[in-house]
């Protein structure tokens, strides 16, 4: 798959350890699967500017699997923002052996909701309300 990141900056980069392989060798997809909600947290907790929680996670599709010493890289989207929720695109991205090619390895669409310190559901601020790193960052959401 060609990669689409060369213009952005992943949200997280990490290292596939030998500690994060089945037995087959590979890295378990809960590992991946933990990383990607890590950097959508960042991502929905940076827009949104409080707690956000999980509340689902969308069409996740695993391309290509993930090796030791690969350094994976996960990308993040805002695809959309409702009243106290958002989606974010999610893709992850692997430079095998910490210096070859690029691969796209697996995405999903994950679905966060800004909380109060009760776990209850609040509003996410409007464009205009939140500082101005977010707006450079994330533009029209």
């Amino acid at each position: 798959m060609a990669d689409s990141t060369d213009s952005r900056s992943p949200t997280t980069r990490t290292m596939a350890m030998p500690s994060d392989t089945n037995p087959s060798g590979d890295i378990f997809g809960g590992w991946v699967l933990s990383q990607m909600d890590i950097a959508a947290g960042i991502c929905a907790g940076q827009r949104s500017q409080c707690r956000v929680v999980t509340a689902a996670i969308d069409g996740m599709h695993f391309y290509r699997p993930v090796k030791v010493g690969d350094i994976l890289g996960v990308y993040t989207t805002i695809t959309r923002i409702g009243r106290s929720s958002m989606d974010i695109l999610v893709e992850a991205w692997v430079r095998r052996d910490r210096i070859g090619i690029r691969e796209k390895v697996t995405d999903a669409t994950f679905t966060f909701v800004a909380v109060d310190d009760d776990g209850k559901s609040i509003a996410i601020p409007a464009k205009e309300n939140v500082p101005d790193y977010v707006k450079e960052k994330f533009g029209d959401l």
